[in-house]
């Protein structure tokens, strides 16, 4: 079975344009998540970790802002991993839950506006950019998309279909999604709380990523592989994920046996943690599950909120970061243990030797997806 590895990765956030500056963020304990009073996005005062208003501003307007987005996140880790896009051993995945949504807000409505809006439309505009030859690849699933897309970015490889996969994704908050969310009670109006006794609910974010995978190993520096994953549906509610766990287990479970990895040999688990009730407690069940319950546990969502599509891609980056440098980032927000199961939850900035992490991520219809990345 072929290896696949990391060659680069990147974040654009509101910490950071490159992985490391967002990575140094956190360590610093920086968080972009904070109190925003935007009537186009809300009538009333919410928490979550925007990009400011001027990001955009100079952007040619061949690209939305969502695509643009996009695009500096593919760049900066395309020039990092110094491959040749029009390789036609080379594809391109985007990941998103929401894609071009907002130009529904913003725009009359038409038959040439509903095209624009699809994912197809800016998957293939920004594969054009950069000059792809073979045409890109979606994946949108919920909350675990960014995840997912590693995973079909793995078993593509593996099976040979390429030699190099660029993955991105990316989210941007509109006055739908917060909306959406808002209408479930699962916005808390200050920092999130992950695992916490008194978390009430979420903070959203916006955010790209991307990482370049490859079965041609990198030369030189910390070799990292996408060594398993797994994935599974609950099937218990269209919002609510399951009450036992058992699903998100079976994927974890999965993703550990294709790494051939015990659980002592998991140095963290960059978990889902979105702080909602109902959210982090199936999580520490699934983590007891799985024989994990004294591995650190950390979420990321008080430092960059949900960042929904984007999300399982951005918190593998951290990760890989995390593996390279031996640290574990705290989880921010975190007080007092409050879930259903016990956890170790990391909340203290940790410097240790670490050679493997476990990332997991959950979202509504029941989706959950797992991957392990190693030092090789």
């Amino acid at each position: 079975m072929r290896s696949v590895f990391v060659l680069s990765q990147n974040i654009v956030s509101p910490l950071g344009s490159t992985a490391q500056e967002n990575f140094d963020a956190l360590c610093a304990d920086r968080t972009a998540v904070k109190v925003h009073q935007d009537a186009a996005r809300s009538d009333v005062p919410f928490c979550a970790a925007l990009f400011g208003p001027s990001f955009f501003n100079e952007e040619a307007t061949a690209f939305t802002p969502f695509e643009s987005l996009l695009k500096a996140s593919v760049a900066d880790a395309i020039r990092l991993a110094g491959i040749d896009p029009a390789d036609p051993d080379t594809a391109l995945i985007l990941s998103s839950t929401k894609g071009n949504i907002s130009l529904l807000e913003d725009h009359t409505v038409t038959v040439e506006l509903k095209k624009e809006v699809g994912m197809t439309v800016s998957a293939e505009k920004i594969a054009g950019h950069f000059g792809f030859k073979n045409r890109p690849l979606i994946v949108s699933h919920a909350c675990i998309s960014g995840t997912l897309a590693i995973i079909t970015a793995r078993r593509m490889l593996e099976a040979g279909r390429y030699k190099t996969i660029v993955v991105a994704g990316a989210d941007l908050i509109t006055r739908f999604i917060l909306s959406g969310f808002q209408s479930f009670h699962a916005v808390s109006d200050v920092l999130c709380k992950p695992f916490d006794a008194h978390r009430n609910g979420i903070n959203l974010g916006e955010a790209a990523a991307t990482v370049v995978l490859s079965t041609e190993r990198p030369q030189g520096g910390t070799v990292l592989t996408v060594s398993g994953g797994g994935v599974s549906n609950d099937a218990n509610h269209i919002s609510g994920p399951s009450r036992t766990g058992e699903e998100l287990f079976m994927a974890i479970d999965h993703a550990m046996k294709e790494a051939g990895i015990e659980p002592a040999a998991i140095g963290f688990i960059s978990a889902h943690g979105t702080a909602t009730v109902y959210n982090d407690d199936m999580e520490s069940r699934a983590i007891n599950l799985a024989g994990l319950e004294e591995v650190p546990v950390n979420s990321l969502k008080g430092y960059y909120g949900h960042t929904l599509g984007a999300a399982g891609l951005l918190e593998t980056v951290i990760g890989l970061e995390s593996l390279r440098a031996g640290m574990i980032i705290p989880t921010k927000g975190f007080e007092v243990p409050g879930t259903v199961k016990p956890l170790n939850v990391c909340s203290a900035l940790v410097e240790t030797p670490v050679s493997a992490f476990l990332k997991t991520a959950s979202g509504f219809g029941g989706c959950n997806a797992a991957i392990v990345v190693q030092k090789n």
